[in-house]
This record gives C-alpha cells, sequence and structure tokens, in this order.
C-alpha cells in the first residue's frame, strides 16, 4: 500500500478469475508498457503479483543487495564518502589504480 506522493508499481488490479481469463494476454501487455506490475485479488485483497521477468530479478537483486550486511557498510562508507567530499575524478582514480 502507498501513501500520498508516493508512485505504486502496481498500475492494474484483477481478480483471479479475470486473470485467469486474460492469462494469455498479460504478458504482451506487460512488454508494451501498457501495464507496469499486476495485482490479483481474491475477494477484494492482493495474493498474488504478476511482473515482467525483469523487474522481478532486479527486486530480487536489491533484497540481495540489502541482506548483505558488509556490503551495505561499504555502500553507507562510500555515500558518507561523497558526502564529506572525499571524490576522484576517472582520470584520478585511473592514476592511483595504477592505470
Amino acid at each position: 500500500m502507498t501513501t500520498t506522493g508516493e508512485r505504486s508499481l502496481v498500475s492494474e488490479s484483477l481478480s483471479v478469475s479475470e486473470a485467469r481469463r486474460h492469462l494469455l494476454r498479460l504478458p504482451e501487455r506487460l512488454e508494451k508498457g501498457d501495464i507496469s506490475a499486476l495485482a490479483v485479488t481474491r475477494h477484494g485483497e492482493p495474493v498474488l503479483a504478476i511482473m515482467p521477468w525483469a523487474l522481478f530479478e532486479s527486486i530480487t537483486e536489491t533484497l540481495e543487495i540489502l541482506g548483505d550486511e558488509k556490503l551495505m557498510a561499504a555502500l553507507r562508507k562510500s555515500i558518507e564518502a561523497i558526502k564529506a567530499g572525499r571524490t576522484y575524478t576517472s582520470e584520478q582514480a585511473r592514476q592511483k589504480l595504477g592505470l
């Protein structure tokens, strides 16, 4: 559920029976961009999400990164370095790396 000002990935909802009737056409609608993701509902409550495979993979990868404590610590450290102005140009980075 989203709050005011947030944009939802889910652009349409269908009941389970409607989704069953339209299942073969949904991949084309997702590919064309008619819908970005679809909520399938039962008794008015969402029970499934249908989305493009690339979006699913992206969400999964993001969750894996967020769950990796070492990687998140490195990310936070990098963000702090950027905020503190500790950055390098691409040429400076190449020199530091000896490239």
